[in-house]
């Protein structure tokens, strides 16, 4: 663990300042530019019930263009519209989809608060230098807890992706990107594609609806049999379950035409299942979406990819690892998103701002990732030698 800071960690995230909560909340919502981002932070609609309840909201020009958002929805939801991202970022609080890209990490302002994904494949090291060395508070939706201690940040996105990511492996299995050329689902005198699953969480469920509705045939694996219990009660279909065996999980593998990896990690990365020995002895053609691929991915030979060109052939196995799937469908994603955030600001006003929030709110804890020049994740401290604040511990300090 590094131990170059002059101060101790603990002692400058409790003497980090942000914008005093009885100022008022004000956001700048900058236009997304980094890694094919369609996606849009905050809705019209969102920064109408922020406006209502006096939360100052600047939206750069342009910002939700790509979401089919005009500039003028903006101004009549009662945004301040502003056509430079320097002004955006005089904001203390930011609201993005996305991480900063490096073009903009000069613009962040010391001790500002900034809501974003991490989008964990591709961190990088010198941005979480930038988020210490500026004293920021970083919160990341993938880690954030409602209070049910659930992910509902996660969930949200994990239904569009369910629900995608099979309209993808149809489309990889045609013959038009050099698939199988099979079709998904059976058809009259022939067995349909053969889909494994791994996960039993949101993702999974949605993915499992989308392929049974095509007539595909699933199997699912994972861990916890509760979760695999759960889906099949969701679903109201008997679908074939199995735990993680690797034995077992082979011989899917060999036979499948295309395997969905939707493993989520609440705090760090998603767990690697599938060896690339597995990938090896898949058949030629068949495919691979690595929907984990937005925390490390859960195989071996996935690697990141984009919209532009979102596939690869490892051992003759179509590949799919792009990371925001989602994006693909900018304004249904955006409004999902805005309706998570419009409430979560909310509250936040209600509690006396945002800094207020974070120290009442356990779920809001859960996904600082860095604060008050500090990491506060325990794993982004370990993967890239960062010193560590427990910001639980800070908490029950603060209120004993």
């Amino acid at each position: 663990m590094s131990t170059t800071s002059q101060h101790n960690p603990i002692e400058q995230a409790q003497l980090a300042g942000v914008k005093s909560a009885n100022q008022g909340m004000w956001i700048g919502v900058p236009k997304e530019r980094g890694f094919q981002e369609k996606r849009v932070g905050l809705t019209p609609h969102a920064v109408s019930r922020l406006a209502a309840i006096g939360v100052q909201v600047k939206v750069e020009t342009g910002a939700g263009f790509n979401a089919s958002f005009e500039d003028h929805e903006y101004t009549e939801a009662g945004a301040e519209l502003v056509y430079s991202v320097e002004e955006v970022y005089q904001a203390p609080i930011i609201v993005r989809v996305g991480p900063a890209p490096k073009e903009e990490w000069p613009l962040l302002k010391p001790n500002s608060i900034l809501l974003s994904a991490i989008h964990l494949p591709t961190l990088q090291k010198e941005y979480l230098d930038v988020l210490v060395q500026k004293r920021i508070t970083a919160i990341a939706y993938e880690y954030l807890k409602d209070s049910e201690n659930n992910l509902p940040f996660v969930r949200s996105m994990g239904e569009i992706a369910g629900i995608s990511v099979v309209l993808i492996a149809a489309e990889c299995l045609s013959t038009t990107v050099l698939g199988r050329g099979k079709l998904i689902g059976g058809i009259t005198g022939l067995l349909p594609s053969k889909i494994v699953i791994l996960g039993a969480g949101t993702v999974a469920e949605y993915a499992t609806q989308a392929a049974l509705g095509l007539g595909a045939q699933v199997t699912i694996f994972d861990r916890s049999l509760t979760k695999m219990r759960r889906l099949q009660n969701k679903i109201g279909n008997r679908v074939l379950t199995s735990v993680l065996d690797p034995a077992t999980l082979t011989q899917e593998l060999k036979q499948c035409d295309v395997v969905i990896g939707a493993i989520h990690s609440n705090d760090g990365r998603s767990p690697m299942i599938v060896t690339e020995e597995m990938v090896m002895q898949m058949k030629p053609g068949s495919v691979i979406v690595d929907v984990s691929i937005d925390q490390g991915g859960c195989f071996e030979t996935s690697r990141v990819t984009t919209h532009d060109e979102p596939t690869f052939r490892e051992y003759d196995v179509i590949h799919y690892c792009v990371p925001n799937i989602p994006s693909r469908y900018a304004r249904t994603a955006s409004i999902a998103l805005s309706n998570l955030l419009g409430t979560l600001l909310s509250e936040a006003e209600e509690a006396g701002g945002l800094e207020n929030y974070l120290w009442t709110d356990s779920g809001m804890r859960h996904g600082a990732y860095a604060f008050g020049g500090a990491i506060t994740n325990r794993y982004l401290s370990q993967k890239f030698d960062e010193p560590y604040v427990n910001l639980e511990i800070m908490a029950r300090g603060r209120f004993s």
